[in-house]
């Protein structure tokens, strides 16, 4: 494998004063998968039209066309105590929650106008048919796949707010019909999504494939992220495509943890990079069509976690470097 390295997010602006430049837009676009590191910072502009950090995570999306994030949380057995969620609720947890990247609240129109008292802030939530469409075939064959592997019925719950939202009521009429017209062998549950974030927190072992639009998915993925222990545990992949089983093609794609840049910490060498390690082994499976690399890595994460080896936001003492040390034993 061949390695480049560019600067992106706060690293970008205090660069080139831009979150996201032509060079790098350029590099991953001629790159077979694309890993990213956080891109925060601890200084948030306070001019509005400032270039932000996450903006160009948004724009690198976009130019990519990577409108299916997948988000695998996973209940590891060596970290049972960690958590606020209770270990007889989480254990066994093993659920993906696949959200809507492109659309919804986060790209649609927005604007700030007026002073005092009719000072108005508006954003849109606006999806097509076929915008949902797209994704929904990602979670149904991700579900198909799941249920091949594991040999269990295929399930997959969408989640919505079908009861107020005119999008969600699309939502919902586009995921019906093209589960009967073509996925009968899934079984489709719909669930409002203030239930189904009690539901994700209570009995998360009901759950096996969750798809759901963009800000509902950047919510409920965060909410889960305890049954893995930390939010540090928690890797993504973001797709223009099916992962289906088995894959035809790799699919490329961009892969990252889901947590922050974490500046309280900065330049100690405790960061929590099991998320990072395990955001690869989904480059591996997915973006590269490397299955078995990709097992050996998640293997060799949980071989590190059954050794003890633990950063501080997972109740231990490892350092960055322990746990990295850790990860390349297990895998030799």
């Amino acid at each position: 494998m061949e390695f480049s390295a560019f600067p992106f997010g706060a690293a970008s602006i205090e660069l080139t004063g831009l979150p996201l430049t032509d060079e790098v837009l350029d590099a991953c676009r001629s790159a077979d998968a694309v890993l990213v590191g956080a891109v925060g910072t601890a200084h948030q502009p306070t001019d509005p039209a400032a270039p932000r950090p996450g903006q160009g995570l948004l724009d690198l999306r976009a130019a990519l066309g990577l409108y299916a994030n997948i988000r695998p949380v996973r209940a590891w057995p060596a970290l049972s105590d960690m958590g606020p969620y209770r270990t007889e609720t989480v254990k066994d947890a093993d659920l993906v929650i696949v959200r809507e990247l492109t659309g919804g609240l986060y790209a649609g129109t927005r604007g700030l106008r007026g002073t005092g008292a009719d000072r108005l802030a508006f954003d849109t939530c606006v999806y097509t048919a076929g915008e949902i469409e797209r994704v929904a075939r990602v979670a149904f064959e991700l579900a198909r796949t799941r249920a091949h592997s594991r040999r269990r019925p295929a399930r997959l719950t969408s989640i919505d707010k079908a009861n107020v939202l005119e999008t969600s009521r699309l939502w919902r009429d586009v995921l019906t019909a093209l589960g009967a017209a073509e996925y009968p062998g899934v079984r489709l549950d719909h669930l409002l999504v203030d239930s189904g974030a009690m539901a994700l927190v209570s009995t998360p072992r009901r759950f096996d494939v969750i798809i759901t639009e963009n800000m509902f998915g950047d919510i409920l993925s965060d909410a889960a992220a305890p049954i893995s222990g930390s939010l540090g545990m928690m890797a993504s992949a973001s797709l223009a495509g099916s992962p289906a089983e088995p894959m035809t093609k790799p699919l490329g794609g961009l892969y990252e943890p889901v947590h922050g840049s974490a500046p309280d910490i900065a330049g100690q060498g405790v960061a929590n990079p099991y998320g990072a390690i395990l955001s690869a082994a989904l480059l591996l499976r997915y973006g590269l069509g490397l299955p078995t690399e990709a097992a050996a890595l998640e293997d060799a994460v949980e071989g590190a976690l059954a050794a003890g080896i633990r950063t501080r936001d997972i109740g231990g003492v490892a350092t960055t470097a322990d746990a990295t040390r850790a990860v390349l034993g297990q895998l030799r």
